[in-house]
């Protein structure tokens, strides 16, 4: 029986990485072997930056959490400590967006907590 190739679908599959490898520098972008391990590794770092995107938010949040408590005399763990004492149920982000953007609204949130 003769051998069978699929030329058509490998075709397919290496446009698809190659037009992912647009733009890549040097032989990357136009090299099937050179452009499927860089597009390969590129995926890798997209997946992976996408998980860290939310540890580098997090941290921020936090980090604004804290700068905006500091003039009450409380830092941040303490804060979050006495908001959960007090059954007070605020994502971080929004707490760093009220602090932020309606400092007022944050000012009685820590009012709150302290008493």
């Amino acid at each position: 029986m003769p051998r069978s190739v699929n030329s058509v679908a490998s075709k397919e599959r290496k446009k698809k990485v190659l037009k992912h490898a647009k733009g890549f520098f040097g032989r990357r972008k136009n090299v099937w072997t050179v452009a499927k391990n860089a597009v390969d590794k590129a995926w890798e770092y997209a997946y992976t930056g996408r998980k860290l995107k939310k540890r580098d938010f997090r941290s921020l949040w936090i980090a604004r959490i804290n700068a905006a408590v500091r003039p009450y005399d409380l830092s941040y763990s303490k804060f979050i400590d006495m908001l959960n004492k007090a059954e007070i149920s605020i994502n971080r982000k929004t707490l760093a967006d009220l602090a932020l953007n309606n400092p007022e609204a944050f000012k009685a949130i820590v009012d709150k907590v302290k008493n």
